[in-house]
């Protein structure tokens, strides 16, 4: 497979008109034909005279047919609903009509109908409509998971204004600028996180702006409701809202208004607010509703943050647009994930970064495959321990699917190919408008040929992946950020042809002859060591399967005279359980000698995301000085083996005597 891997897959134009002629006589004649699938790639094959195409058009045409269908059912779908003039909130309005009483979202012992989210929305959009806010205004919300979060934005959406989802784990600086970038004209907080927002108050724009605090009733009950100063009691004022009509309110408003602000991770700096339309937050839920074939029956698990395009758009979408149950849970909890899915009998699950590792750490349990679950979906499962993960909780289909809030290159890997997150057909290869182009290891940045165009990777090759821009169409559209100078940062021009324009993802993939893509890194993650480029994302992997499952991070630190950045991975490891000899002979048997880390660190705990992202800027920033980090930092000696690291060593390290 890696010779077929490696085998260069270039055509001239008229190599993918042939492809794409045959591909769609295969679809006409021979869809349920595996014999006539291999005629035509053997009819391919002669003509090319490339025995290859026998193998891949063979082996992929069922998977390329499936995919097409559904593809074709999702664009049909947003076109529809664009010409219409669709927006979420009337999408919301007519599923309600068809089936007011069943349940939308499922908390705990809370079962809110269609019809009583309906109500709630509509007094949400009552009440701030008559304090004045209008279509085009912002509103920061900042609360923990709850139905009423949900509620409270799409209520907002019914009159026009754009609610910025806040990270409930911010704080100070971050929780500030957050604020601040969205351009906020009042702000909805939730008790829990009253403090939090009153740590920011001495900022003059953040005290001007009106404020309004939700609690819920366990808050009230167990008399932990205090309003902030100044504060409105939001919850006590909806309480008193009469229901009203808002469809005329509803009617003004347009598929392309901005929907939402959703923030990235901010892992590498300060996050930024992308901007989330109504046709966007459409394409992306009913993406993985078609992709995946999810049904209106369905009752999926989400136990991820409501903030996150994850939580609030792939899992909650699903029941504002197409009618299916959302199970929530206020925090992921390892231990109760397969007791909640059988609960209340789920059908699909989410997951997201390192959930599915974090659930395999767990002791076996009977309830680890009672439940229902015929899909998880999501991001981030790694290949070290996708056959392990479905094996124990006996998931019949993992639905990897690729894409970023503010992207426009979106993946789905339908078929459960393990590591995989999605495939592009190869008669579409060409015509899909996402590609991997060659970069410059160096710098990061796009090599371009003598007419000053960039060059797609074979299969084999990793490359970053880029996605064509067209804002006409809702899957291609990038909408950037509310910063328009870091939209601009995350484009590039005349790509392949004068004009034209595509979104930089940042990420590094690499392709198979059969179309499926891989995630190799990000592009700020990987370093160069001894003239090679060490992947983080490989580095972690391994790492973590040798010392049992256990949080890990790699990076590259810097070393007096020496080029390149030599790794380092800093482990999670509060006890001090980890066996140094063990990890050793691991890091030897399973990473090259380039890959293999100079440095370990162990640490008590590494700062994460809410999406379970695990933050490096601090531990880059401490690198292996041992005189500022109090944590244990083991070297890599010569003979292979990770010991303390020595006042001597060290010094040898700064002065360039290390013999590195």
């Amino acid at each position: 497979m890696q010779i077929l891997l490696e085998l260069n897959f270039r055509q001239r134009n008229s190599t993918r008109v042939i492809i794409l002629i045959l591909g769609l006589l295969a679809f006409v004649l021979f869809k349920n034909s595996t014999k006539g699938c291999l005629f035509l790639g053997a009819t391919l094959a002669l003509m090319l005279r490339n025995p290859k195409y026998v193998y891949a058009f063979g082996k992929t045409i069922a998977r390329d047919l499936k995919a097409g269908y559904r593809f074709i059912r999702l664009n049909i779908f947003i076109m529809f609903m664009e010409r219409k003039q669709r927006t979420l909130a009337r999408i919301f309005q007519e599923r309600v009509k068809k089936h007011p009483k069943k349940p939308c979202f499922i908390m705990g012992d809370r079962c809110l109908s269609f019809q009583w989210v309906e109500n709630y929305t509509n007094k949400v959009g009552a009440y701030f409509k008559a304090r004045g806010l209008q279509r085009g205004d912002c509103v920061a919300l900042i609360m923990e998971t709850r139905p009423e979060f949900v509620c409270l934005w799409l209520g907002l959406s019914k009159i026009g204004v754009v609610t910025a989802l806040i990270n409930s784990h911010l704080r100070r600086d971050t929780l500030q600028h957050s604020i601040k970038v969205a351009k906020a004209n009042a702000i909805i907080v939730g008790t829990e996180l009253s403090d939090a927002l009153a740590e920011v108050y001495d900022d003059e724009e953040v005290r001007d702006l009106p404020i309004f605090q939700f609690s819920d009733e366990e808050q009230r009950e167990n008399d932990q409701f205090r309003l902030l100063n100044g504060a409105i009691d939001l919850s006590n004022a909806l309480r008193l809202q009469p229901i009203e009509d808002l469809t005329a309110n509803i009617a003004e408003c347009k598929p392309r208004d901005k929907l939402l602000y959703v923030y990235t991770s901010g892992t590498t700096g300060l996050p930024k607010a992308a901007v989330i339309n109504n046709l966007r937050y459409l394409f992306m839920s009913s993406g993985v509703y078609y992709m995946l074939a999810l049904r209106t029956d369905d009752v999926i698990y989400n136990s991820l943050p409501l903030y996150h395009t994850a939580g609030g758009i792939i899992g909650v979408g699903n029941a504002l647009i197409h009618g299916c149950t959302i199970v929530m849970r206020k925090k992921f909890s390892a231990s109760n994930f397969w007791k909640d899915c059988i609960k209340y009998e789920c059908t699909a699950a989410q997951y997201i970064g390192e959930l599915c590792r974090y659930l395999l750490s767990t002791t076996p349990r009977p309830e680890d495959t009672q439940h229902q679950l015929r899909l998880m979906y999501g991001n981030g499962l790694r290949p070290q321990i996708w056959s392990q993960f479905v094996s124990r909780f006996n998931i019949p289909q993992i639905g990897e699917v690729y894409g970023s809030t503010e992207g426009n290159s979106n993946l789905a890997n339908i078929t459960s190919q393990v590591g995989a997150i999605g495939f592009i057909p190869l008669f579409g290869r060409y015509f899909y408008p996402l590609q991997i182009i060659k970069y410059d290891e160096d710098t990061g940045e796009p090599i371009r040929n003598a007419n000053g165009f960039c060059q797609r990777c074979a299969p084999g090759e990793t490359g970053l992946m880029v996605g064509k821009v067209n804002s006409k169409r809702a899957t291609t559209a990038f909408n950037g950020y509310a910063d328009r100078e870091a939209s601009e940062k995350k484009l590039l021009h005349n790509v392949f042809s004068a004009g034209d324009v595509y979104f930089n993802s940042g990420d590094m993939l690499v392709s198979d002859i059969l179309g499926y893509f891989y995630f190799k890194d990000r592009t700020g993650d990987t370093f160069r060591w001894r003239g090679e480029n060490v992947a983080t994302l490989e580095v972690e992997a391994n790492i973590t399967n040798v010392v049992g499952l256990q949080d890990c991070v790699a990076y590259g630190v810097d070393i007096p005279y020496v080029e390149g950045k030599a790794g380092m991975a800093a482990i999670v490891d509060p006890d001090r359980r980890v066996d140094m000899q063990h990890l050793s002979a691991g890091v030897r048997g399973s990473l090259p000698a380039f890959a293999r880390p100079l440095f370990i660190r162990l640490v008590s705990d590494i700062p994460r995301t809410g999406t379970f992202k695990l933050k490096k800027r601090e531990l880059v920033r401490d690198s292996f000085d041992i005189h500022r980090v109090k944590d244990p930092i083991y070297y890599l000696n010569k003979d292979g083996i990770y010991r303390l690291l020595t006042e001597q060593q060290y010094e040898d390290l700064l002065n360039g005597k290390a013999g590195l």
